[in-house]
């Protein structure tokens, strides 16, 4: 791979899981998936220069962190959010499997996804608080960043979909070989930023997520896109709440 490949599958990541305007950004597919964790380092960066600039103006730690929730959704365009909801609507609200991805298929939120939603943000705003107050937003949140767009990679390389079509269909599957650098660089860019603390973070979000990857292979066969969105989430949550706990 060329130093061109390289920086077009960077440019592939940030089109495919942000908002952020890249122009020209190639259709690499799931070649690129090694470079996720890049662009997820990019948003908690820009996440983390919100909340510096929140506690410089004097706001305090609690709507500093909510600022930073809302500017997270903002930069991905909600849609890590709405696999989260979608998944808790889908999984837990469907008899069988054809009704599970149905339900997961249909824009309306059901009361499992708003229970998901407001457990899953409490949780990530709580553990924000604490990163904030400690003056540790940009080493956390970078990590952060990084570290929860890994399980994403790994399912799509370890599961069948189940839908056979959608973005993920779209995407493609990862060799397992990109899922591994994934894997490594989500680690490394942690790993230089927090120390042996991002051992613990990759640890809690890949326990969790290989809870939530069962729970789909039992229930709907494989991943979707919403199961891939809604790892992302939860790998965010359970780093976000061992670095918290530093």
């Amino acid at each position: 791979m060329t130093m061109n490949d390289r920086f077009g599958d960077v440019l592939a990541a940030l089109g495919l899981l942000t908002r952020l305007p890249v122009p020209g950004a190639p259709m690499r597919g799931a070649s690129a998936a090694w470079a996720w964790p890049v662009a997820g380092a990019v948003v908690g960066a820009l996440t983390a220069l919100v909340g510096t600039l929140a506690l410089w103006t004097g706001l305090p730690a609690g709507v500093a962190a909510a600022l930073l929730l809302g500017t997270q959704a903002m930069l991905t365009g909600a849609m890590h959010e709405d696999g989260l909801a979608d998944t808790a609507d889908g999984l837990w609200g469907g008899w069988d499997k054809a009704r599970r991805l149905e339900i997961m298929k249909d824009s309306h939120i059901g009361s499992y996804g708003v229970v998901a939603l407001l457990v899953v943000g409490l949780a990530r705003w709580s553990a924000l608080v604490a990163v904030l107050a400690a003056g540790a937003q940009w080493p956390v949140l970078v990590a952060v960043g990084a570290l929860s767009r890994v399980p994403m990679a790994v399912l799509m390389a370890t599961m069948a979909n189940a839908r056979g079509a959608g973005l993920s269909q779209a995407v493609g599957r990862p060799s397992g070989g990109v899922a591994l650098a994934a894997a490594a660089v989500g680690l490394s860019i942690a790993m230089a930023l927090t120390g042996s603390t991002a051992l613990g973070m990759a640890a809690l979000a890949a326990l969790i997520c290989a809870g939530l990857a069962g729970v789909a292979q039992a229930r709907i066969g494989g991943q979707t896109g919403d199961i891939l969105g809604a790892s992302q989430q939860l790998a965010e949550t359970a780093a976000l709440a061992v670095a918290a706990g530093q």
